[in-house]
């Protein structure tokens, strides 16, 4: 019998777990080799033992990580036998690889001015003008474009993110101090809803509002993200004044109902993120309208209120959302209409992705990582 230096140093060896680095853990979104969860492979003859070492116990993507382990030393050449010994890291090993996770930010949030993800907070003066309906839409709409998306459920008292996404049942799973977001339509996603029953009043003030917000940027392991959404709750209170001060460079969508008289409410969200330094990008009109027949429109919520908000802001109007029955319907089963193209308001919500996904984040407040010559 080989030596177990002989053993991991085998052709047959090498070539398994050159091929392990090809499967992602589903919650870290990196290939297991490069987080330590494969110590050991090992050779002998066409049989392959590899030791697999999951980061917590009870790890729920266990069997999946385990099946794809199998598979992917399964298919190479020459490989007949496969054991797979499951197992935890020890501590110390876990440990090391949250410190690696991290990064060199040991405390504080990655989402710096500097970074490259770009942040969007989607607001609205008041509520039932379907902010998170559309903002839940717009996030899976742009991981379908390719993006990396990562969206965190800022509406603490009414979050509805997980039902709108189809994944309210799904809870996080916490390996040390990081906390690993459910995925949803390509979409890493946090709410409040996760960790509390689904009939709870949340009833907090203040520091406890601006503690979940700041954990939810800190503490969660989004990994690389092109975009995170922030669903904020209606109006001017404590989150988005917390969501100011944590992230003052982040661009910010109002959304408003055709109504003229919301114009006035759906501006003071506007003006209060200016406030804090951040930038509003545009105004989005949702329930612009519901098509009728025999092609006429129904303008069941007035007409205007989007463009005069626009106008007040001095932004652009970019979007209008009509009425739809199916998007409601979306929004109930957890199915999101921009997965199924042909309807009017989901396929207004896919262009609008398209359009913030052309725009790209400036340049103003980012470190270029030049120096004079």
């Amino acid at each position: 019998m080989p030596s177990g230096d002989a053993a991991e140093q085998h052709p047959l060896a090498v070539a398994v777990r050159a091929a392990l680095a090809r499967v992602i853990d589903p919650e870290i979104r990196r290939p297991i080799t490069e987080l330590d969860m494969v110590p050991r492979v090992s050779a002998q003859g066409d049989r392959v033992d590899i030791d697999l070492r999951l980061t917590i116990v009870g790890c729920p993507a266990a069997s999946a990580i385990e099946r794809d382990v199998r598979a992917a030393a399964s298919g190479v050449a020459g490989v007949g036998e496969v054991t797979v010994d499951v197992g935890v890291m020890d501590a110390a090993t876990r440990d090391a690889l949250i410190t690696r996770l991290r990064g060199d930010r040991p405390t504080g949030h990655p989402f710096t001015a500097d970074s490259l993800t770009r942040v969007i907070a989607v607001t609205s003066g008041k509520g039932g003008v379907g902010k998170s309906t559309l903002t839940a839409n717009l996030a899976v709409a742009l991981a379908a474009q390719g993006l990396s998306v990562g969206l965190v459920d800022a509406d603490v008292f009414g979050f509805s993110i997980p039902a709108l996404l189809g994944i309210a049942d799904s809870k996080p799973t916490q390996v040390g101090g990081l906390i690993m977001p459910p995925r949803a339509h390509g979409v890493a996603v946090i709410s409040i809803g996760m960790f509390v029953d689904a009939r709870t009043a949340v009833s907090w003030r203040g520091p406890m509002l601006h503690r979940t917000v700041q954990q939810f940027l800190t503490d969660v392991h989004f990994g690389d993200l092109d975009v995170l959404l922030l669903d904020m709750p209606p109006g001017t209170g404590d989150v988005a004044i917390s969501a100011g001060q944590l992230l003052p460079h982040a661009e910010v969508l109002v959304v408003t109902t055709p109504q003229r008289a919301a114009a006035d409410v759906a501006e003071r969200s506007g003006l209060v993120a200016r406030q804090t330094g951040q930038t509003v990008i545009g105004v989005v009109e949702n329930m612009a309208g519901l098509a009728q027949p025999d092609g006429s429109v129904l303008e069941l919520f007035g007409s205007g209120g989007g463009a005069e908000t626009a106008a007040r802001l001095e932004v652009p109007l970019l979007a209008q959302i009509p009425l739809s029955i199916a998007l409601r319907e979306g929004g109930d089963a957890g199915d999101p209409i921009v997965l199924r193209p042909g309807d009017a308001a989901g396929d207004a919500i896919t262009r609008l992705a398209a359009e913030l996904a052309q725009r790209g984040r400036g340049l103003a407040g980012r470190k270029l990582g030049l120096s004079p010559r």
